[in-house]
């Protein structure tokens, strides 16, 4: 409760004494929001004034683990901290817990991550009228709508797919297995592909289970998604440099920024545990489709 009080207060003073632009206001306090939600979780619901610089760099650290990108990571630390100085301004707090904070330190510059509009022009780009159009199209839906591993897409099996039940099961590292729900657009374009376009495919023996083939009837190889992506993203004109993991951390950027919750994501990415300490938690498959569906960007596109 303590939290929404100075939610509602923060909300206020970035409104009327920053004179701050709405959407950057709402982008502030969906930061502070996912703050008190995760130490809810991990640390026994501590009250604003009672939060550590210690708690603050496991919800960072959390962040960059999900695969956000780097300058959204610094976007969320910013409205963190300047509802921290918010408090202090108020005499809620006696120092900033904020001062001390680092960005993590990841070891290696993570992918690009494409906005919804570089997206949906590498989508456009797709010519539906060829024979792996369909496919092509399936394949990123799948990857930037399920956050999947390009070795998880290549061994997705016919199993795995329930589309009357609009999710997958994916096996990622280590045989983990865990359940992501299917999003209208993923939903919508893997049911034409392997309703429409795979049934009449000439399936080589052994590989009748794979859901995305090549030309020959086998099952595509990593470095055949790679040059699918180049390809497309050659046609739509984007720049970036573009490989399937900068779907899987567009997809976390995307729902980590529009609100969704840091463990419906920690658990749809395959992640064993949210920080380094904690163990992992199972997460309802409704609960982690309501998330999708109202979190994803693509999650209404038919």
């Amino acid at each position: 409760m303590q939290w929404d009080i100075f939610i509602k207060g923060f909300r206020a003073y970035l409104q009327v004494e920053r004179s701050m632009p709405e959407n950057t206001v709402e982008a502030y306090v969906r930061d502070v929001e996912k703050l008190a939600g995760f130490l809810g979780e991990n640390d026994n619901s501590l009250r604003p004034s009672e939060v550590k610089t210690a708690n603050l760099q496991d919800f960072v650290n959390t962040i960059a683990g999900l695969g956000v990108a780097a300058t959204s990571q610094a976007r969320i630390i910013s409205g963190i901290r300047s509802f921290f100085k918010y408090l202090l301004l108020e005499s809620e707090i006696k120092s900033d817990p904020t001062e001390l904070l680092e960005m993590p330190r990841t070891g290696r510059k993570l992918p690009e991550v494409l906005s919804v509009g570089e997206i949906e022009k590498l989508l456009s780009v797709i010519d539906l009228s060829q024979p792996n159009g369909e496919r092509n199209k399936a394949i990123i839906e799948l990857l930037y709508g399920c956050g999947l591993r390009v070795s998880e897409l290549v061994n997705l099996k016919l199993t795995d797919i329930r589309l009357d039940e609009d999710y997958i099961t994916v096996t990622g590292k280590g045989n983990k297995q865990r359940i992501v729900p299917l999003g209208d657009a993923a939903l919508s374009q893997m049911k034409r592909y392997i309703n429409e376009v795979r049934v009449h495919a000439d399936i080589k023996k052994g590989e009748e289970a794979i859901v995305f083939l090549n030309q020959r009837g086998a099952r595509l190889t990593r470095a055949m998604i790679f040059h699918i992506i180049k390809t497309l993203a050659a046609e739509a004109g984007l720049r970036k440099q573009i490989s399937p993991h900068t779907f899987r951390h567009s997809f976390a950027t995307h729902l980590v920024e529009n609100g969704a919750d840091l463990r419906s994501v920690q658990e749809m990415l395959g992640h064993a545990s949210i920080t380094t300490t904690e163990i992992y938690t199972h997460i309802d498959r409704e609960y982690l489709r309501q998330n999708i569906l109202r979190y994803h960007p693509r999650s209404d596109v038919r």
